[in-house]
């Protein structure tokens, strides 16, 4: 009792500023060995009281830096990929595809974060940590208020990723669960092309 009493004393001393340090350096620690990553998903779309709103399910890969691809299958088919300098979203039942830069706003979504530079993250996120069993969650709040997210948590099991909670400004959190997880695994540079199929409504968005 002494000893836990004692570790709350230091604790209770310890500056706010420190922990938060310590929690992005120990994330940056995490996701500096990761060059790619590629996983199945099941996301849900919650609102503020937790009701479901949606549901999607697909496969995800990441190449860093910059690159990634996200293929929803269920229930409605949806690719969204960059090849590090422009994002592109594609709705194959509206026959449409979306065309933006890969600009801050863009790179503050949670998908291309986790494809980024991880030195960034102690410049544009307060980052805290708390770990139950091989389970350790990542809190991140954005520095600035240009950001589509007002909370994102990481969560790790065994060091790799394994959950992803992001909540907007209105309490509607966006939860994705990752399985059959490869890490560090070749991904060809074809995943982070789209073929746009002829006849596809094309809309280029400026910086």
């Amino acid at each position: 009792m002494k000893k836990s009493l004692a570790a709350l004393a230091l604790l209770a001393l310890t500056p706010l500023s420190a922990l938060a340090n310590e929690g992005a350096e120990r994330l940056t620690r995490m996701l500096a060995p990761v060059k790619t990553y590629v996983a199945d998903f099941d996301q849900q779309i919650l609102d503020g009281s937790g009701q479901r709103l949606q549901e999607a399910s697909g496969r995800m890969w990441l190449s860093r830096p910059g690159r990634f691809r996200w293929e929803v299958d269920a229930p409605y088919e949806q690719i969204v990929v960059s090849d590090g300098d422009e994002v592109t979203l594609y709705d194959p039942d509206l026959q449409q595809a979306t065309v933006q830069p890969l600009d801050d706003r863009v790179t503050h979504t949670p998908a291309l974060l986790l494809s980024g530079s991880t030195a960034e993250l102690t410049d544009s996120y307060e980052v805290s940590s708390s770990q139950q069993g091989t389970a350790e969650t990542f809190t991140l709040h954005p520095k600035s208020a240009d950001t589509l997210f007002e909370e994102l948590k990481l969560t790790f099991y065994s060091e790799r990723l394994g959950f992803l909670q992001m909540t907007d400004s209105t309490g509607q959190r966006t939860a994705i669960e990752f399985d059959g997880v490869e890490q560090n695994a070749p991904v060809e540079d074809s995943r982070f092309r789209v073929a746009l199929p002829d006849g596809t409504d094309v809309i280029r968005e400026s910086p």
